[in-house]
């Protein structure tokens, strides 16, 4: 849909038209991430509400647990779930942290107010299994409801709130008014009040944590926007924020970062 400024927005929200083999990209995901549960143990499924999907999977380091990573998956908030992206816990668990990858309710049978509470729940019921700091990042929707729990209008109570000690964004989604143009807006029901309450570049942060929102160089305009509003945006607000664009990468392969424990995004992350 074009809106009156003569933006195309199904095309500035595609993804896959512009990157080879996108379709590749599913099945490897899922390969790897399948491949790195086999050989790892984990607490599986573990239940943080009553839906089937409300459930998560806890990795633990070899050594006792610096802290608590949170990794958030994408997909629009309409497809996929943990099981696509296990191994992205890797980079984290190498350095230290225990790592949980949730699964939520997928529009449209949940709403994207009701899916950033689920995964406020998911946060309060792996930071009562791992003592510490937690750090939190996800992925394009998933990077969305990450920098929605450190809002302060966020689910988070005080008390896990106040352990949240970093953000990273990773092609986030955090101006949710253009959806509202979009078709994929006839799942995700957004509203112009939701589409505005949801949006974490339009909130307040909350104080003491620091973001930093990551993107591929090679992303389509809209996402370094969107990642560029939000450094700007919360730095303004007065938290340390700041601004990544990773060179060479585009939508599917800029998450590939928090494999190894030694590049910049998983530095940023989970580094000291």
């Amino acid at each position: 849909m074009t809106d009156s400024a003569g933006i195309d927005w199904e095309d500035a929200f595609a993804n896959a038209e512009y990157i080879p083999d996108a379709m590749g990209y599913r099945v490897t995901w899922a390969e790897r991430a399948a491949a790195f549960r086999a050989a790892r143990d984990g607490q599986f499924d573990v239940a943080y509400g009553d839906h089937p999907r409300e459930r998560f999977d806890l990795f633990r380091p070899k050594t006792t647990p610096k802290g608590l990573v949170v990794i958030v998956h994408g997909g629009y908030w309409l497809a996929f779930d943990k099981s696509s992206w296990s191994d992205l816990a890797e980079g984290p668990l190498a350095l230290g942290w225990a790592v949980a990858l949730p699964s939520y309710t997928l529009a449209p049978e949940a709403s994207i107010p009701e899916i950033t509470a689920q995964i406020g729940r998911a946060v309060c019921a792996a930071a009562g299994m791992v003592d510490g700091p937690i750090r939190l990042t996800g992925h394009s929707a998933g990077g969305h409801l990450a920098t929605r729990m450190a809002c302060e209008a966020g689910p988070l109570p005080g008390e896990v709130a106040r352990r949240v000690g970093r953000v990273v964004s990773i092609s986030g989604l955090h101006d949710l008014r253009p959806l509202l143009h979009h078709s994929m807006n006839e799942k995700l029901g957004l509203t112009p009040d939701t589409a505005v309450s949801e949006s974490a570049a339009l909130s307040k942060p909350m104080a003491g944590v620091r973001v930093t929102a990551c993107v591929g160089a090679r992303e389509r305009p809209e996402f370094l926007r969107q990642s560029a509003l939000l450094a700007e945006a919360w730095g303004r607000a007065g938290i340390e924020s700041s601004l990544v664009a990773d060179p060479d990468t585009h939508h599917f392969n800029v998450i590939d970062g928090l494999k190894n424990p030694a590049h910049p995004l998983c530095q940023t992350l989970a580094g000291d």
